[in-house]
């Protein structure tokens, strides 16, 4: 995700797992994927299994607390926290959604009516996100006089 911006939003049931819905996110032109450690097993769904994408999941926090300071341990934290730096960037649609926003819950009012809010919602986002990469040539020009 080069830009930052949202170009898939898939709204789903609470009790739906994140990792059943990875394909559906996919937009066909990855050839590397990070996730989160809900996504644990991800590329041997059979939905993905004929994908040529390298899937990179994050550790369990429980695995990730045992890592010992020094050795091997020490460098699959290093690698641990690099995959985190480049995740983190996708959440920040997300902290504009919950923060300025104001929408940190999603109250169940049926799930064409959820996911309707959602496209809006990540639709808005999007705008809000995409204001870095206008440049100064749209800055709001103030006349003088």
């Amino acid at each position: 995700m080069a830009t930052g911006l949202v170009h898939t939003v898939v709204g789903t049931a609470g009790n739906v797992a994140d990792v059943t819905q990875a394909h559906a996110l996919l937009h066909g032109g990855e050839t590397m994927v990070l996730g989160d450690a809900g996504y644990q097993g991800v590329g041997r769904r059979e939905e993905n299994v004929d994908r040529v994408i390298m899937w990179h999941t994050a550790m369990r926090p429980s695995v990730r607390k045992n890592l010992k300071k020094r050795g091997v341990d020490r460098h699959r934290e290093k690698l641990e926290q690099a995959k985190g730096s480049v995740r983190a960037k996708v959440e920040h649609c997300f902290h504009v959604v919950k923060c300025p926003f104001k929408h940190p819950k999603t109250r169940y009012h049926g799930l064409a009516k959820n996911n309707a809010q959602l496209f809006k919602l990540f639709g808005l986002a999007n705008v809000v996100l995409a204001r870095r990469y206008l440049g100064s040539q749209h800055a709001q020009v103030v006349p003088r006089g």
